[in-house]
């Protein structure tokens, strides 16, 4: 084949490789830099969120989860979106303080936002079952919940401010038929009892005049968490997304205990025995929660703890 001939099979490589070759690169302070895609965005982490919330719909604990809710409010549940509330209780269990993510509250000091709490999970390369994942304050949390929900496509989460030195979510729900109705979604317990869950009615969300819709993009969809965490944070879901109200509450409490170092993980691990053999035979969910969570203390305590 001659010269000619050769240039002419090659023309079509050449040009797809200087294609991709260019797709790989950005323009950026006057020099072209590489620019790879991560591998575990937000982006994608919201549709396995959206996912796996679809998956728990037909669990024990977002059907009582959800006949809870319609029943406090007087709504008929044809007039509020099931598939809504899966999502908004997947994300409030996720990000609140010592849920499944391993969110840890304490005074930060830092704006009302979670753009440090995401600083802090691209740091996060070796997650631990006994230790935070990151460190954040109340409003943080509560915004890192409603940016979370509303790129997950559910609409009217916001914050409201019950005192002036507190903060948590507010689900705002326009039903079908009735009046438009505030949930209460506490983030923290911070002000509020063991028996307060998803809803509670300890603080008057009408207090506010209005409830702004959470809309800032504290990151881009782009934005890459390492895949260690990224895993970890799609197991936890998987682990105990399915559980009740209560159980999840009381798993809360013992992994905060071990988190701040107020017991161990053994103890964690003997008490949460003793809770499951209370529920009998009760929903396989809890059943599973419990032991999976005496599994998480044990295998924990000889896995590398990475504070961020």
């Amino acid at each position: 084949m001659g010269l000619k001939s050769k240039a002419r099979v090659l023309a079509p490589v050449v040009a797809l490789a200087a294609a991709t070759a260019a797709s790989l690169y950005s323009q950026t302070s006057g020099s072209r830099q590489p620019v790879f895609p991560p591998p575990t965005t937000l982006g994608e982490l919201e549709t396995i969120v959206r996912a796996k919330a679809k998956a728990f719909e037909t669990s024990n604990g977002v059907r009582v989860g959800f006949q809870t809710l319609t029943t406090n409010y007087k709504l008929a549940p044809a007039s509020v979106s099931y598939s809504d509330y899966a999502v908004v209780r997947l994300l409030f269990e996720a990000t609140r303080d010592k849920g499944l993510w391993n969110l840890n509250w304490d005074i930060t000091n830092m704006p009302p936002n979670s753009d440090n709490i995401w600083r802090q999970w691209q740091n996060m390369s070796k997650p631990s079952m006994l230790a935070p994942t990151a460190t954040a304050e109340c409003d943080e949390l509560s915004a890192l919940f409603a940016f979370l929900v509303e790129r997950a496509g559910v609409r009217g989460v916001g914050l409201l401010w019950p005192y002036a030195n507190h903060t948590v979510a507010v689900w705002v729900l326009r039903p079908t038929k009735g009046p438009v109705v505030r949930v209460v979604v506490p983030t923290t317990q911070i002000f509020l009892e063991p028996t307060d869950f998803f809803g509670t009615k300890t603080f008057d969300p009408w207090r506010q005049k209005a409830i702004y819709e959470y809309t800032r993009r504290d990151v881009p969809d782009s934005f890459g968490l390492p895949k260690a965490l990224f895993d970890f944070f799609l197991v936890q879901m998987d682990k105990y997304g399915g559980a009740s109200d209560l159980t999840l509450l009381q798993l809360r409490y013992l992994r905060g205990a071990v988190m701040v170092k107020k017991t161990t993980p053994e103890e964690a691990a003997d008490y949460a025995l003793k809770l499951r053999s209370q529920l009998g035979s009760g929903p396989p969910e809890d059943l599973a929660a419990f032991q999976t969570f005496v599994q998480d203390m044990r295998a924990g305590g000889s896995q590398h703890e990475n504070h961020p």
